[in-house]
């Protein structure tokens, strides 16, 4: 019976080192990933830059965007990145039900968000300012739907985490990757903010 008991204590003890260990290598992998996007998005934020040093930017932007539909965007993701935010809270609590219903909050914020920059773009292109009017419009509708097709599978992951936490209940793989969401999530709001100070901020002023 001692014998069992020792070898139960080893088995537990391996157990919960292979889930850090498991965890460490999921994190890690997720900073490089989002170093990798930050690079990127630095290289569209550089070539708009560039592109719209060569175009008067605020009486484009003064005519064009929808400063207070944009405004209303902002406070949607920021309210989910506050959502997120109680995810990992209640994940720390153990409490399902909580982070079921924090989940939902965040991706329907999300989605609202998403189907405002789908309909933003709608308008663009019917009033003839789509991606192929001139450079400027080209690099716009290229940094603004990269942000854009992240939220989108930003969604399918809460979509996959529910599912996950509904058929496994809340085990120690599901936990990682609601800590990775929440990071990509976070990373995804601080992207936004970039575009609209740069973008539509800076061009209304």
């Amino acid at each position: 019976m001692i014998e069992n008991k020792f070898n139960n204590t080893i088995l537990n003890s391996n157990s919960s080192t292979h889930d850090k260990i498991s965890e460490t290598k999921k994190l890690f992998g997720l900073w490089i990933y989002l170093m990798s996007d930050c690079i990127m998005f630095a290289v569209l934020f550089a070539v708009y830059a560039i592109v719209s040093s060569n175009i008067s930017i605020n009486l484009i932007s003064n005519k064009i965007f929808n400063l207070s539909s944009i405004l209303l965007e902002t406070f949607l993701l920021l309210l989910s990145s506050l959502s997120c935010g109680f995810v990992v809270i209640a994940m720390n609590q153990k409490r399902i039900k909580m982070i079921y219903s924090f989940l939902t909050i965040t991706f329907i914020f999300g989605l609202i968000f998403l189907l405002m920059e789908v309909h933003e773009f709608y308008e663009l292109i019917i009033e003839n300012f789509g991606p192929d009017k001139n450079a400027f419009f080209s690099i716009f509708f290229t940094l603004v739907a990269t942000h854009g097709v992240h939220i989108f599978f930003g969604l399918i992951l809460i979509l996959s985490i529910l599912y996950q936490i509904k058929k496994l209940g809340l085990t120690n793989s599901i936990r990682t990757r609601i800590l990775c969401f929440s990071v990509f999530w976070h990373f995804l709001d601080i992207i936004w903010i970039c575009v609209f100070t740069f973008v539509y901020l800076n061009g209304a002023i």
